[in-house]
Parts: structure tokens; sequence; C-alpha cells
């Protein structure tokens, strides 16, 4: 019986080949959108999943309460990590890490300037990525170590054993080679070619040594990682944490609350607000879920309409069946084995369209996401899939077909009514509800980011380059600055701890005007050279440079870090930090870090020790291309720094990148939208087929009274049209509240306009009225005698 019931499924399905093709290609490409999906948000969450006992490994992060504002940061107190070896036996490995810049790496004649880490001991054992050579216990004691991963090391060495050999690092020292990793997963949050001791950094960098010699609680720079025992409470461990000893004597480490984030968390939890966590990426994560969710629905109606509008077709079909004995029940399997039998080929369809579109998905996401072929529980759960997709798309059709009286089908009496479209037309109002709010949506993003981009930065980037410092480069800077400037390549040159478009350290000050007891004040922090501003375009509001003053325990604040001192004069006023520092000038506020909110207030401080991890940015001669400038640039640096290859960067473009994160949500809901209007459009355009079918001869008397081609198209697009406008009145109020929801995430952000929903409203329609008016046009267009002798 049941094969049956596949032959005559397969006989249906052949006999009507336009509207099977329709519904096929429409399921298939709902699928595939769902699985697109579906594998990136599994892949999202599957962050540092992979690392053995990931259930017991946490960042520690801080809580800084300021003046009643609770700020989270992912740098922790200096000497964190001795406390808690100290006083947390449930903590069964502690690493304080350090990531800061680019390093240089050099065998002979091989020089690599790539990423790394700076770690203690316990990383390895921590985070056990996987040692290829090496015993994790031991591979960072030695400060004069360094552990490889197996593709860095492969650059470097080739196919001869690294073990024991050493390592130019960063022209300074030799280290030796005492471990390879495996190359890290795609999925993993972290990012590094190498590690090195943390006790190496504490050797060789001077401002890492002073950061030793202050109290708990101050000189927040680096960041901690725990390992719990097995069987350890974390809810004991992070109610502990959070009251861990801070010294009588310090106020600002007493207005600071150490919290515990899990692993699982790193990836997706990007947000805090009062200290907890508010959410982030995951949001982004679970909304497209729910988006690939709705074209799947999206797809699904369309099956249910198509099959419900040819209902009449059947009906005689069902009538015949049913005098012959055919009991419902038997009926309702027939139709639900058609239901199936056109998902699976829509499913098989689907796997195609994401295998061919993959590629392309993983560069506009910049993942690594792929079938997972030989996982037999991925094939389970896309066989749940498609008997869920089935059973949801063919339910009605199989119902209400096998609803029809016989009798009245063979008397030829059976008129589908309003009873039967009213369902039909809610199921196109809320397709088009659905496509209408990521239209909407998508237009919202773009002019959120273009809002953002136009938004002034307080700063030029215009041919602003930045290249990593370097041990020889620090020696040698004088002599660089100095040839640059003569061949006419830079019109200024600089230095400074940090690029322009970032800041990686924040650090306490005290002693301020007007300082509270117990108050905490945290600025960011930028050590600078002579031209620093005038390099990069950022104007002095008031007082002088630092080149106008021999005194060198001076500062420049930024607007927001006078605000947020509340320094009405700011001028010649003390705090403390490193030293008693007198304000010599404020400089109006650039975006050094998230061009959609406030400038960060900081302070620019003068005459530092630069180390490795500095940069020398330098502006680019109006008189001289890019083109040209770069091919002088590469033999002047590789004169001064010759352990190095010559890398540079261009600011605009890390500028540029700040943006990465919403341009990509702009496409994947242009693009999600754009296939959802698709989908929509492939029901459409079977419904109207039918419509013109079905309302032949009413259409050949109209034209035999004298209907014009336009009147008959009117006929025929109309029913559509109010839809679409329902549609429209029903979506913009929705993705009205769930944009405004997302817009309060932005400090810096755009007020929507009631154009916005007008013009998705003209889109729908005019893409409403094209899909329709191929088959209006060519109904009206037809000869009327010919329709009318074949009725």
């Amino acid at each position: 019986m049941l094969i049956n019931y596949f032959k005559t499924a397969g006989r249906n399905i052949l006999k009507s080949k336009g509207y099977s093709a329709l519904n096929i290609l429409g399921l298939a490409t709902g699928m595939a959108i769902t699985l697109l999906i579906g594998l990136w948000v599994y892949y999202e969450y599957s962050y540092d999943r992979f690392l053995p006992d990931y259930q017991l490994i946490y960042r520690v992060r801080s809580n800084y309460n300021m003046d009643g504002n609770i700020d989270t940061e992912g740098s922790t107190p200096t000497k964190l990590a001795d406390l808690l070896r100290a006083q947390f036996p449930d903590i069964e490995y502690v690493s304080e890490t350090d990531w800061f810049g680019n390093h240089g790496l050099k065998v002979a004649d091989k020089k690599l300037y790539n990423s790394g880490g700076q770690v203690q001991a316990d990383f390895l054992k921590l985070f056990q990525f996987g040692l290829l050579r090496g015993n994790a216990a031991t591979v960072l004691n030695d400060p004069y170590s360094i552990v490889l991963t197996e593709s860095t090391a492969k650059a470097l060495f080739g196919n001869e054993d690294p073990i024991n050999k050493t390592v130019r690092f960063d022209n300074k020292n030799d280290l030796v080679v005492t471990g390879v990793l495996k190359d890290l997963p795609a999925n993993s949050s972290f990012r590094f070619h190498f590690l090195v001791p943390f006790s190496y950094y504490e050797l060789t960098t001077p401002w890492v040594k002073r950061m030793r010699t202050l109290p708990f609680g101050s000189g927040n720079a680096f960041q901690q990682f725990v390992k719990l025992k097995p069987g350890a409470s974390y809810a004991q461990v992070a109610s502990r944490i959070k009251n861990i000893e801070k010294g009588e004597n310090d106020l600002n480490a007493k207005n600071t609350e150490l919290i515990l984030q899990p692993i699982k968390d790193w990836n997706l939890y990007t947000d805090y607000k009062n200290g907890k966590e508010a959410g982030g990426f995951v949001d982004y994560v679970r909304m497209f879920g729910i988006i690939g969710l709705l074209v799947l629905a999206i797809a699904c109606i369309n099956f249910v309409n198509l099959t419900t509008a040819r209902s009449e077709k059947r009906a005689r079909e069902v009538g015949i069946r049913k005098v012959l004995g055919s009991e419902r029940s038997s009926l309702i399997v027939q139709f639900l084995v058609e239901s199936f039998m056109m998902v699976f080929f829509a499913f098989l369809l689907s796997i195609v369209f994401v295998q061919l579109t993959l590629p392309a998905f993983n560069t506009l996401t910049g993942e690594s996401i792929s079938l997972p072929f030989l996982n037999g529980f991925f094939w389970l759960l896309m066989a749940g899939c498609v008997c869920v997709t089935a059973i949801a798309a063919g339910s009605r059709p199989a119902f209400y077909l096998s609803s029809f009286k016989p009798v009245t089908v063979l008397k030829g009496t059976l008129h589908i009514g309003k009873v039967a479209t009213f369902p039909r037309k809610v199921l196109v109002i809320l397709q088009f509800s659905c496509s209408i709010a990521l239209i909407i949506s998508t237009i919202i993003v773009y002019q959120q980011i273009q809002y953002s981009r136009n938004r002034p930065t307080g700063y030029n980037l215009n041919r602003l380059m930045m290249t990593g410092m370097s041990e020889d480069l620090i020696h040698n800077y004088t002599a660089l600055k100095n040839e640059l400037l003569e061949k006419g390549i830079a019109t200024t040159v600089t230095m400074a701890s940090v690029p322009a478009t970032d800041i990686y350290l924040h650090d306490d000050i005290d002693n301020w005007p007007g300082k509270k007891t117990g108050e905490r004040m945290s600025l960011g922090v930028v050590w600078v050279n002579k031209d620093y501003f005038k390099t990069l375009g950022m104007k002095l509001e008031k007082g002088t440079d630092f080149d106008a003053v021999s005194d060198k325990a001076t500062v420049i604040l930024n607007e927001a870090a006078v605000k947020r001192l509340n320094l009405k004069e700011p001028l010649n006023q003390t705090f403390k930090y490193d030293t008693t520092r007198r304000i010599i000038g404020v400089v109006k506020d650039a975006l050094m870090q998230s061009p959609f909110s406030p400038a960060d207030p900081t302070m620019f401080l003068y005459d530092y020790d630069p180390s490795p991890e500095s940069v020398v940015m330098y502006r680019l001669s109006p008189r001289i291309t890019t083109q040209d400038a770069i091919a002088k640039l590469g033999p002047i640096f590789n004169k001064y720094n010759p352990s190095y290859p010559f890398n540079y960067q261009f600011e605009d473009a890390s500028y540029a990148e700040k943006f990465n994160f919403e341009i990509l949500v702009g496409k994947l809901a242009g693009t999600f939208a754009g296939l959802a209007i698709f989908i929509s459009c492939l029901g459409l355009f079977g419904l109207a087929a039918y419509m013109a079918e079905q309302r032949n001869k009413e259409i050949g008397i109209r034209k035999v009274l004298g209907a014009s081609v336009s009147q008959i198209w009117l006929l025929l697009t109309g029913d559509f049209i109010v839809l679409v406008l329902i549609s429209c009145a029903i979506a913009s109020p929705i993705a009205l509240y769930f944009l405004q929801h997302w817009l309060q995430n932005y400090n810096y952000r755009i007020i929507i306009g009631p154009w916005v929903f007008i013009a998705a409203a003209i889109v729908a329609v005019v893409i409403t009225v094209v899909t329709i008016s191929f088959q209006a046009i060519k109904a009206a267009i037809a000869n009327p005698v010919k329709t009318l002798r074949t009725e």
C-alpha cells in the first residue's frame, strides 16, 4: 500500500510539472537559507567548546564602580594571579596573559611579523590546545623559551625539527623553541602564532616591571584566566572572588569587583550592563536564527497556498476515491506522502544550494563553515527537519482536500468560496509582512552605518600610515624620520604607544581636583612623541602641545576626560598617575575606539620608553602617489629595520574595519530579505497563474464586452496589491519596535523617519506588480474566442 502511495504521489507531481517546480524551488530556497543560518548559529555557539574541560575555564573580568556607574573591562588588577593561587584552593590553574601587538621572528633569512601572546607557565595546562611537540607542564618554564604553532614552525624551519633551535625574537634575544602547537581551530577565541613566557616579558619590558611595583587594584593591563578543579563549585568561587583581599589603604581597589565569565560565553556575550552579562553578539545570532525559521515558514506557506489553490483540480479525484471506498485517513496519508516527497526533493536541492553558496557565505562572514557530511547526528537531525517540514507544509492541504464530499464534487457543484480563500489571503499577508520587515531592517542598518561613517572623527586618517615598532626601529627612529621627511615621502612622522584607531590601556589616576573619598577614575592612556597631534590632524582646544614645554611631567587631556573629571578650568591642574602630572592642554575628542560611542576619556603622555608594541605613524606627502610611496618606503624601512619584513597599514582602513560587524549584519539582512521576497514572489506567481486559469471564461466575457487590457490587468492584480499594503501596515510598527530597541545599543544613532516605511511599501508593491503582471497581461491579451470556445 505504501508503495502505491509513492507511485501515485510521483504521478501527481509529474502531472503538474510547473506547479511542482515552483513548490520545490520555493521550499528548497527556504530550506537552504534555514540550513545555512543553522550551520552558522551552531558554529558561533561552538566557539571554544573543542577544549577539554571547557566547562571549568573562566576569564576574570573587573567591574569598576565609577561614581555609581559600573564599567566592566577585560583587564584585571596587577598581582591578581598570585592572590588567586594563594587564596583559592578550588582553582587548579591560573595564567596571566598579555596579547599586545605583533612581534618579529627571525631564523636565518626567514623573517615573520606575527601576533602572539605572553603567558604564564600554566597557560597550556589550562588551555589544552594540543601540543605536537613538547610537554605542557614545562614548555613555558624558561623565560627564554618560545612555543610556535605548527604553521609558524613550518614557515621558519621548513620540514626540520624546530625543538631546541633558536628564534631571534624582536631582534633582541634568542629564544629556544620548546614546543609546537597544533594550529588553532577557526572557532577559537584566541588568535596567535606563538607564545612566550610572561617571565620573559617581565625581564625585558620596563613598563611591565613598573606595573609589578603598583599596589593591588592599580595597573589594570593584563588578562587573567582560571580553571577550576573538577567538582569545584563555581558559585562559591564566584562569590568569594568578589571580595578578594584588596588592601586597606587602596580606596580605588575597594571599588573594584571581580567576576568570572565562562569560556562558552566569550564569543557570544560581549556586552555588560551594571556588571552583568547583557547580550552582545548572541542577540544577532538569535535574531538570524529567527529569520531562518521565518524564511522556512514563508516557503511552507507557499506550499500550502499553491496546493489548496489547486484544490478544484484534485476535487474530482478525491470524490472518485471516496466512492470507490477510500477512507478519509488513507487520503490524508496520500497527500502527506506527496508532501513528504516534495519536501525530500526540495531538501536534496537545498543541500546543493548550500554547498554552492558556502564559499561566498564564508567569505562574507569570515568564518570556516562546512557541511558535516560524515556526521551521523547531522543527517538524523536533517531527517527530523524534513519530516517536521513535510507535516507542517502538508497538513492543511491534506485535511482540506480530504474533506470534500463526493456527492458535491461529482455533481460539479463544489465552489471554493471566501471561506476557503480567506486563510490563503492571511498566509500571503503573513509572508509579505515578514519580507517587508526584513526590507525595512536592511534600510535602517544601512542608514545607521552611513550615519556613523559620516560622523566627524576628530582626526584626519587620509593617507596616514602605520608600521609596528621593533628594537631596530626604536634605535633608528630619528634617522628614519629625517629620511622620510627629507625625501618628501612623508609630511610628518611620529611615534606612539598605540595606533591612531585604538587604545590598549586604561589605568587609574588619583588625587585629581574634586576627588571624593573612595571615588575611582580610569582614563585611556596614550604615550606619544613629538608631532603626534600634528601627524594625526588632532586640534588643540586649549593650552599648548608638548613641544612648547620642557617639563616632561605634563599631560594633555581630551575633552571627554575633562568632562569626566568635571574640570571647569583644566589648565595647570594636577593629578597623580605614575607621577604628579600637570595639565598643559586640552585636545578635541577623536574616535580612537568605537565609532558608535562617545569618545573615550583619554590622557596623552610624553617622553616614554617605546617598546616593540609601539607604532610609528607617518602621513604621506600629497606630491607622491600611494603606489610610489609604498615602493620607496620598503627599502628605507629595510635599511633601518633589517630583521623584519616591511609591514604597514593604512589607518583609514583600520577605522573602516570597526564597521565590519554592522556591515555583515546589513549584508546578511539584505540577502535574506531578498531571498524571502523571492520565495514569496514564487508563491504569488503560482497563485496569479492559477487565478488567471480559473477566471479564463470570465476574462473572455469581459473582453467581449469591451474590457481593456489595463482593466483586466487591474482586475487580476488589485487583490494582491491590497494584501501587500495590509502587510506593510502590519510589518511597519513591528519593525519599528524592534529596530528602535536595536538602535539603543548605539550612543550615536539615527532617528527613524516615515520615509523608510513608505520606501519599503513602494518596493514591495513594485515587486508584487512585476511578479503578477506576466500572468495578468498574458491572460488579458489572450484571444477570447479561443478561451470561450475551449470552455
